[in-house]
């Protein structure tokens, strides 16, 4: 009786263990569903299939490039809660007590008279607030103003670099999926010619020789193969980098149908005119030129005083005195009449820094242009490629087929049909790094004239 009490007892034990691991797994399995998802609701891509767009909707906002770029944003507005405060009035307040050695007593003829108590008391609170100054507190206002628009500019240009950096990205990668398909038919082509080699030297019909040269042909392309793998395991590292996943994580992407081509009918002078409107550097050199006027004209207003208004109310003290306390309103006037000619060297300073930032929007515009064109001659380049190349795959496929039925009826060679492979593979690589060369170029097209390009990818 005692032995299976003990035995029901063992086997509530394990019931409990096995109920207590299913709850746990399940826990786990709640949290890395809840892990997956991104802040906005939407499932982050974590070892599924994904698109471009949707890998974009998380680099261009949750990468560690992003935030700090936002970061930037956050301490460009503090910056203009300073210059704002500048334009309130400023309270301040005082308390102390006072320990003198003698009691401050003044002669009267014969007579001393005591004027003050030896320990006293002293508090006041005083506003302060400046009424005009010749826009120098405006200006400074302003130019922070304007520091922020910069700011929240430069957070789109680098969400814009962030998003051409992931989506070349993503063309390197998925051509890469290409070259490794077109590696692995070229190891199965090999291995069924190797194939029919072994049957052809079993008969006396070729050569030792055909048979090493087709192995070293497949060792080779092996080789090659696990090159091109390592190659396309960097790439979806940079990836899964910039989606904050784990760095060796599988990169699966949903690419475009093959067939999409680039607007290869637009003219460049269409890019160049969207670049010189769109383009957020050159907006941010407006913004840096406001900013230098603004600060121009700070500087010019120490050339005139400044007009303010105090009042408060102070108390002291004082035994021997009527009126302890007293309230108090001031109206003065401030100006810096010698300053050792630094006004004057600052003035000189901005203007040179607004003739320098006019070069080098000049420069920048310069340096966008050929950018803009080289994109543009990469991409009408790899477009020509495609129209060369559109029916060589075809005909490829056909001239191995031919040689290699030449080469089972023993009216062939190996090399031939070797050459006929070796001839179709490049013809697809040449074809892949063509087509995803345009989309790239297309991409940075785009970049370059400052489309956004999360909306055109979307």
């Amino acid at each position: 009786m005692q032995r299976e009490s003990t035995k029901s007892s063992h086997e509530k034990r394990l019931y409990l263990a096995v109920m207590s691991v299913f709850i746990l797994v399940s826990l786990f399995a709640a949290a890395g569903v809840s892990a997956d998802e991104t802040s906005n609701g939407q499932p982050s891509p974590q070892g599924a299939v994904f698109t471009i767009a949707e890998g974009l909707a998380i680099a261009t906002t949750e990468s560690r490039v992003m935030n700090i770029a936002d970061q930037n944003i956050n301490i460009t507005e503090k910056e203009t809660d300073v210059a704002m405060s500048i334009l309130l009035p400023s309270i301040n307040a005082e308390i102390s007590q006072g320990f003198l050695s003698n009691k401050p007593t003044a002669i009267f003829g014969a007579m001393s008279v005591p004027m003050a108590n030896r320990n006293s008391l002293s508090y006041g609170v005083s506003l302060k607030q400046t009424l005009y100054d010749f826009g120098a507190n405006t200006s400074r206002y302003k130019a922070s103003l304007e520091s922020l628009e910069a700011a929240k500019v430069d957070y789109e240009r680098i969400k814009n670099l962030t998003a051409l950096e992931f989506i070349v990205g993503c063309y390197e990668v998925l051509e890469y999926d290409k070259l490794i398909d077109v590696a692995r038919k070229e190891i199965a082509r090999l291995e069924q010619h190797l194939k029919v080699a072994h049957e052809l030297f079993k008969e006396g019909v070729i050569t030792k020789n055909d048979l090493l040269q087709a192995e070293v042909k497949l060792s080779d392309v092996k080789q090659r193969l696990l090159s091109v793998k390592n190659l396309r395991m960097v790439s979806a590292s940079k990836l899964n980098i910039m989606l904050l996943r784990p760095f060796m994580a599988d990169v699966s992407i949903a690419g475009p149908p093959e067939e999409e081509t680039a607007a290869e009918d637009v003219e460049i002078g269409h890019f160049l005119e969207m670049a010189e409107k769109q383009r957020p550097e050159i907006k941010i050199i407006g913004h840096e030129l406001e900013i230098l006027a603004l600060q121009e004209k700070m500087r010019n207003s120490e050339f005139f005083p400044s007009f303010y208004a105090q009042a408060g109310y102070s108390y002291t003290e004082n035994d021997y005195q009527v009126y302890e306390g007293n309230w108090f309103l001031m109206l003065g006037a401030k100006i810096n009449l010698f300053s050792g000619g630094s006004t004057k060297a600052e003035l000189s300073k901005l203007r040179f820094r607004k003739e320098k930032l006019a070069e080098e929007r000049k420069k920048l515009i310069d340096d966008i242009t050929l950018e803009i064109e080289r994109y543009y001659l990469n991409m009408k380049s790899a477009i020509e490629k495609l129209m060369v190349m559109k029916d060589s795959v075809a005909q490829a496929e056909e001239n191995l087929r031919i040689n290699r039925t030449r080469y089972e009826h023993g009216q062939g060679t190996s090399t031939d049909v070797i050459d006929a492979i070796t001839l179709l593979t490049r013809t697809q690589t040449n074809y892949y790094s063509a087509l995803y060369e345009q989309q790239r170029a297309y991409a940075g097209l785009l970049y370059a004239s400052g489309t956004d390009l999360k909306e055109i990818f979307k």
